[in-house]
């Protein structure tokens, strides 16, 4: 089995992460940029975190065999502190670097009139960058906010199908397959999705269109339940080509439309910028 996880928070797991996820047939992943729990104060401090996940991430990731894309915007959470709206002035330049496969996490966390402009703004961007856009639905009210979502992006200009609109569920994968958007789900541990409700869900809409992810983090998360949902796939009577176009060739379709997708084998480096994860010897 292989597995491209199209939407997990590398930054904040640990190398036996790595390792496992390796073992389970990760080759490839796509870190979103997103909050990182404590709020931060400045749009230098973003560019901090945006060169890391060009930088240190992909270099860390290579030494487990897996290939590192990443996704940069200003997150929704964030984007309704005054002290961060000067990271918009940033993205352009970030956008147009490679190993950038699409603008986001973009979209709505409390539906805020801030988020509604800094949504737009983005979206803008993902269409002068030439790139796909992946949209985070909110947490909350998750129907009016994806829906909400679609009207955005319908208004945007951007073509439906260079947008991602993700942590869908029951209640909003119908309305997102209508509009012609691509269809993401988080699987988690308590909360979200889980296993035996994607398989359900695969059963009713079918695989086109659809990215799984684990979008594991620093909360409670597994960056295996990709691997847990195909398995769970096969157990329910789907194929292994099945498998393979939801958890290989529908994250690889969707972010090749970028341009930068590099799935070649992972050729670790010794260092990156003078540094190793080694320790010892």
């Amino acid at each position: 089995m292989r597995i491209f996880d199209p939407h997990i928070h590398m930054s904040s797991r640990t190398t036996d992460d790595y390792e496992r996820m390796y073992e389970a047939g990760v080759r490839a992943v796509v870190e979103p940029a997103f909050w990182l729990g404590q709020p931060r104060t400045s749009p230098d401090t973003f560019a901090d975190y945006f060169d890391s996940l060009l930088g240190w991430e992909p270099y860390r990731a290579s030494q487990f065999g897996i290939r590192h894309h990443c996704t940069i915007a200003l997150n929704p959470k964030e984007a309704n502190d005054p002290r961060c709206r000067g990271v918009l002035d940033l993205l352009p330049r970030y956008l147009a670097k490679d190993g950038v496969v699409a603008v986001g996490e973009v979209g709505y966390d409390s539906m805020t009139p801030e988020e509604d402009e800094v949504f737009a703004a983005q979206l803008a961007l993902a269409i002068e960058a030439d790139l796909p856009a992946m949209v985070h639905t909110p947490h909350r009210d998750k129907a009016t906010g994806t829906r909400r979502s679609l009207d955005v992006v319908r208004e945007s200009g951007l073509a439906s199908e260079r947008v991602l609109i993700d942590h869908l569920n029951e209640l909003t994968v119908a309305m997102v397959k209508e509009a012609g958007c691509w269809m993401g789900f988080s699987v988690y541990p308590d909360t979200k999705m889980d296993e035996d409700r994607m398989v359900t869900i695969l059963k009713e809409y079918g695989t086109e269109r659809v990215l799984v992810n684990s979008a594991a983090d620093w909360g409670r998360s597994d960056p295996l339940k990709t691997r847990k949902v195909g398995e769970a796939m096969l157990k329910a009577g789907f194929t292994a080509e099945d498998v393979d176009t939801v958890l290989w060739d529908n994250p690889v379709a969707f972010y090749g439309q970028s341009g930068r997708l590099d799935l070649a084998e992972a050729d670790p480096a010794e260092f990156y910028a003078g540094n190793t994860i080694k320790r010892g010897g």
